[in-house]
Formats: C-alpha cells, sequence, structure tokens
C-alpha cells in the first residue's frame, strides 16, 4: 500500500521546520510521498490544527503533533 505524509504547519514555525526535516529524511528513506500544508491558508484547517502544529497525518488521519516520533512513523509507513 503506498502511503503519503502531511505536515501541517505555517511559515515562521521553527517546530515544523524540524518536522519536516525530519520527514523529508524518514520518507526519503523509505519511498514515500510527503507534503506540506500551511494551517493559515484554510480557516478550517486553522481551526483544526492551528494551536498544534506541527501535525503529522498519515494517509489523511492524524499520527501525532508537535514532534515526530521517529520510530513509531517508520512502523506506520512499512
Amino acid at each position: 500500500m503506498a502511503h503519503e505524509v502531511t505536515v501541517m504547519g505555517r511559515e515562521g514555525c521553527h517546530l515544523c521546520e524540524v518536522a519536516e526535516a525530519d520527514v523529508a529524511r524518514i520518507c526519503g528513506e523509505l519511498g514515500v510521498a510527503w507534503k506540506s500544508a500551511d494551517v493559515d491558508t484554510d480557516p478550517e484547517w486553522r481551526a483544526e490544527y492551528g494551536d498544534r502544529v506541527p501535525v503529522i497525518l498519515v494517509d489523511g488521519a492524524e499520527h501525532g503533533y508537535w514532534r515526530v516520533e521517529e520510530d513509531r512513523l517508520r512502523r506506520a509507513l512499512t
């Protein structure tokens, strides 16, 4: 099954930058597609995720927030 990871974040967020770097490295190693999305571009995203960014989604479902749990993310993607 092909997975997709999304990092929900915002401009100027240091934790978001760290999460994106971690996700890029992990997904790159596993050959999994990933993308980032700015919660401030959509009112629904801002309401849902705005106070917890970064939020990591795996296949559209919330996987975690604030920090990437590398072992847990790897398990979800393999």
